[in-house]
């Protein structure tokens, strides 16, 4: 790219780095002007932390509440440098304030033909998700709570209880019809009824 100014370059890179919780990736900062002697610069004077592979933080910008799903979402790159993530299961329910519970492994959904290996505590659905089964919250995608008790309900991975109080949460609040409450909970009971499993959170 062109020359940008410092204080051009900074603006720039500030801005995305503050609707990703502080993080930016390394092309973005080549984007907004930095290029790896500036970046490595910058790291060296403590300007800029190292997060990652190829990830690095603004330290001066707030931590997000989801920084852990943050760094997800951005761990899941592709070559294009675009997130393949979506947040869902138990990490969306909670966003979607559908759960009193503070999930134990993150679950993210993504596409078929993703290969990385994820790491610890993370545990990667592979699907495909239309446009109206997902939804932003601040920056990270996240499955729309009706897509997220349908793959609840498929993995049977919340206690019947949990699932139940989550589902007419959802009706109270219109986030689903309760035509949909009724077909979650048949499909949920009839699962469970088959194999009489209940997973972990």
């Amino acid at each position: 790219m062109g020359y940008r100014d410092q204080k051009s370059a900074l603006r720039s890179l500030t801005e995305v780095a503050a609707s990703q919780g502080g993080y930016f990736t390394a092309r973005q900062a080549e984007d907004a002007g930095y290029d790896a002697p500036h970046l490595t610069y910058h790291l060296s004077a403590g300007n800029f932390e190292r997060a990652g592979r190829g990830l690095y933080r603004i330290p001066t910008l707030p931590l997000s509440e989801q920084d852990d799903l943050i760094r997800l979402w951005l761990w899941s790159r592709g070559r294009d440098d675009q997130p393949r993530a979506v947040v869902s299961h138990q990490a969306a329910l909670v966003l979607h304030d559908l759960a009193e519970f503070i999930p134990t492994t993150i679950h993210l959904t993504v596409p078929h033909g993703f290969r990385k290996q994820p790491p610890q505590g993370c545990v990667l659905h592979k699907g495909r998700l239309d446009r109206n089964e997902t939804q932003s919250f601040d920056a990270l995608p996240v499955t729309a709570p009706l897509r997220t008790l349908r793959d609840l309900a498929a993995t049977g991975t919340l206690p019947t209880e949990q699932f139940e109080n989550a589902v007419g949460a959802a009706v109270q609040r219109g986030l689903i019809r309760q035509r949909d409450a009724d077909e979650l909970l048949g499909y949920d009971h009839k699962r469970r009824s088959a194999n009489g499993s209940v997973g972990d959170r």
